[in-house]
């Protein structure tokens, strides 16, 4: 006869969920709180130490120079300009595009709450745009990559030195690539909204070229890892197809058009481009949880009922992912991190923490919860968890680490980041070559300039770090992690407590 426990006698699956989760939320901090409006500032200022081209005079990360101010000219055309993706010198459209879409995202939902860093906020755009701008400046063309990242990642020099091969390459009618291509057209569309009152010419460029790009994406279907296979993988490959980027791009543009034809796009391609797949995941490469949460906005204002299966979606995801009845792909870390498979785990940490947050407000404004069998998820809960997530990653974990370089007194000093590790143009004019720099990567010494606010991969389940560069995984920063998280910090800014 099996035993009963005597601490816990009958205890059903669903409280036991319950006790997980409460312990989870509620939990002590290992610190009395955080400067959310300091890791803010620091999450935007990354991105100028991202940035590709020509710097401005108002640069604040005065260790980096002007770089690669040729790009684009073996094709004959100019992409200067851009955000390098990671801790290379590579510009690969594909994540660039999610940036400048999530950047744009956390502008418009949280944007009234970032006080003086919005002006910042915009700039990060801006310069994420008028690349795009320059990738799509002929018609029926997508320039989609520069450099070759076999010889980019061959090579360990800061990017003033940079002298790999800066290949060019593009999508056409000839060679599709609609995942690219619909993100292009989505970041576009995003960052239209946030410049309709600021700049209303520059808006109107942006929509009309979201939705040029757009059309030509849905009309010359395909996915740009088999159009560009050897470039792009396994780098940036897409793994998950690229009808999600086709609703995604849609959606963008029916928010920022409300033109009808992008809603019946949405709602005849909701089955045909598999809007209910994998609805837990959210990422550069796969969309599905951001789509069903970003078009249930509408359901739940009460303005389209025609998109109630999507908000069914949405609410689906938000139970896939509640501590301790979360989805098989879910799990969290003794300290309270949630984790995913696959590389890089603080990219699903803020993006996903982002829709956790953007739909408590939605809830919230439409007096609603979610319904997750024995339990709810109420929009507090939702803020809660993402809170957790933002918290651990400044610091609240069982390393007492906070992983955004910069912030608090004890974060990672060997990031995998070419720039960052090798001395600065300023402390040493002379050219640093390719192979000269393999000495600054596997050097024990702290990186020599500060990527003030890069936040790194971090850690996996067992809430372990190892703060060197060859391990790229935990210790490379990416653009895609921050710029969902530049939402997160501009909410709790302002909202750091809530009953």
């Amino acid at each position: 006869m099996a035993r009963k426990s005597l601490i816990f006698p009958e205890i059903s699956p669903s409280i036991l969920s319950l006790i997980l989760l409460l312990v989870l939320l509620f939990s002590p901090p290992i610190h009395a709180g955080h400067d959310y409006r300091d890791a803010l500032r620091k999450s935007i200022m990354f991105f100028e130490g991202q940035r590709s081209g020509k710097l401005p005079p108002d640069q604040r990360l005065r260790w980096r120079r002007d770089s690669a101010l040729r790009d684009g000219s073996s094709a004959g055309v100019d992409l200067s300009g851009g955000y390098y993706d990671a801790g290379d010198n590579m510009k690969f459209g594909f994540p660039m595009a999610f940036t400048t879409t999530m950047l744009s995202w956390s502008i418009i939902d949280f944007g009234k709450t970032m006080g003086p860093e919005l002006k910042n906020a915009v700039k990060a755009v801006r310069w994420g745009t008028d690349y795009l701008l320059k990738a799509t400046a002929i018609p029926g063309v997508v320039f989609v990559q520069v450099g070759d990242a076999y010889s980019d990642h061959n090579c360990w020099e800061r990017p003033e030195d940079m002298d790999t091969l800066r290949t060019v390459y593009k999508i056409d009618r000839a060679h599709p690539g609609s995942d690219v291509a619909g993100e292009t057209a989505a970041a576009l569309a995003a960052a239209s909204i946030v410049f309709r009152r600021r700049d209303p010419a520059y808006s109107r460029r942006l929509l009309d070229r979201a939705t040029r790009v757009f059309a030509f994406a849905n009309r010359y279907r395909g996915a740009y890892s088999n159009s560009l296979y050897h470039a792009v993988c396994p780098f940036y490959c897409d793994f998950n197809g690229y009808q999600d980027e086709l609703l995604w791009g849609a959606a963008w543009l029916h928010k920022a058009s409300r033109k009808r034809v992008y809603r019946e796009f949405i709602v005849k391609n909701e089955v045909v481009l598999r809007a209910g797949d994998t609805i837990n995941e959210f990422g550069w490469d796969n969309k599905h949880a951001g789509i069903n949460v970003l078009i249930s906005k509408e359901v739940l204002m009460g303005k389209a009922e025609y998109f109630e299966s999507f908000k069914q979606n949405a609410d689906g995801f938000i139970c896939s992912i509640l501590p301790g009845i979360s989805h098989p792909q879910v799990q969290y870390s003794r300290g309270g991190l949630l984790v995913k498979t696959g590389g890089s785990n603080m990219q699903h940490v803020t993006s996903l923490s982002f829709l956790l947050l953007a739909y408590s407000n939605y809830l919230s404004h439409a007096k609603k919860v979610v319904p997750c069998g024995e339990l709810t998820a109420s929009p507090s809960l939702l803020r809660q968890i993402a809170k957790r997530q933002v918290d651990y990653i400044l610091g609240d974990n069982p390393l007492g680490m906070s992983y955004m370089v910069g912030y608090g007194k004890k974060f990672p000093r060997r990031i995998h980041h070419r720039g960052s590790s090798v001395p600065s143009v300023s402390t040493h004019p002379a050219r640093i070559g390719c192979k000269e720099g393999s000495r600054y990567f596997l050097s024990p010494n702290p990186n020599p300039n500060l990527l003030v606010g890069a936040v790194v991969g971090g850690p996996n389940v067992t809430d372990a770090f190892p703060d060197s560069r060859p391990y790229f995984v935990e210790s490379e920063p990416t653009t895609y992690i921050n710029a969902p998280l530049v939402g997160l910090l501009g909410y709790f800014s302002t909202h750091s407590s809530w009953r």
